[in-house]
């Protein structure tokens, strides 16, 4: 079990003035952590003068760079032995915090995944569902939470992905990916997140599309036979079942069965390709 003294919390910030400062003193008060980092990302009220009152440390952005940023300069200013990241937004207990930090240890990564009533939307709770059933299986584990922003993790572990994380609000996704594919504990903590102050600043429409990119670079990157496999296996089975059906009603194989046949065996060979070169990456960073 980690001990919250050697845990960084990092809050990433976007005009969260209304909601900020009494979410850095709840969690002040639930448990003694190491540092606790607001990253301010340029917002234009009053997010960093709140936070600094309420006792976080203020990491200031000149201009708005994104939550992925935020988290990316919120983990290399941290200097505990694990790290803890939440919304500057009210949604998370500082007694569930505590549950995350606790699995640490036994765990290289926890994730506070929500209950499906916690989502704004019926339409955000279907794309959810669609994105974490196909991250379950591009990961090959089940996945009950992909986008959660609330997580605790060894700041070792995850610097080794720094780069690999967008400076949007796919960061979550690409954390997550990253350590179930590159073999760490992984561990899915239910929690319950309350109203939000404010507006999410994420929207269905833009940002589904870069979630769905986002899954199938982290996996092609870690584990791309997940992706080129099926894609093979599909073209290989319409070209022959084209080819099968020319021979009885036309007595001759057509073009489209060859291509398709051959564009399978090709995606096959770049699949193999790509598998080495991922297991080349992954033997350099062990």
């Amino acid at each position: 079990m980690a001990d919250p003294a050697s845990t960084s919390i990092v809050i990433p910030a976007f005009n969260e003035g209304a909601a900020v400062g009494a979410v850095v003193r709840a969690l002040r008060q639930a448990a003694p952590s190491h540092e606790i980092l607001v990253v301010d990302d340029g917002s234009n009220d009053d997010t960093a003068a709140h936070a600094a009152d309420a006792g976080a440390i203020v990491v200031r952005h000149p201009y708005n760079k994104g939550n992925g940023a935020s988290v990316k300069s919120g983990i290399r200013r941290a200097t505990g032995e694990f790290v803890l990241i939440l919304d500057g937004d009210g949604q998370h207990k500082p007694e569930d915090a505590c549950r995350l930090v606790e699995s640490l240890g036994e765990y290289d990564l926890v994730v506070g995944a929500r209950d499906a009533s916690t989502q704004a939307s019926g339409r955000r709770r279907v794309g959810n569902a669609v994105l974490n059933w196909l991250a379950s299986y591009l990961a090959g584990r089940n996945i009950p939470d992909l986008t959660s922003g609330f997580r605790a993790m060894r700041r070792e572990y995850v610097r080794d992905f720094l780069g690999l994380l967008p400076n949007g609000f796919s960061s979550p996704t690409t954390i997550t990916l990253s350590f179930i594919r590159a073999g760490y504990s992984v561990r899915f903590e239910p929690v319950h997140a309350r109203q939000r102050t404010g507006h999410s600043k994420i929207r269905f429409a833009r940002d589904g599309v870069k979630f769905f990119l986002i899954l199938l670079r982290v996996i092609t990157i870690f584990s791309p036979m997940r992706i080129f496999l099926p894609l093979s296996a599909l073209s290989f089975a319409i070209g022959v079942i084209y080819g099968i059906w020319n021979v009885f009603h036309a007595h001759h194989i057509p073009n489209g069965a060859v291509l398709a046949i051959m564009f399978a065996v090709i995606i096959f060979l770049v699949g193999l390709v790509s598998e080495q070169i991922s297991a080349l990456r992954a033997s350099q960073r062990g």
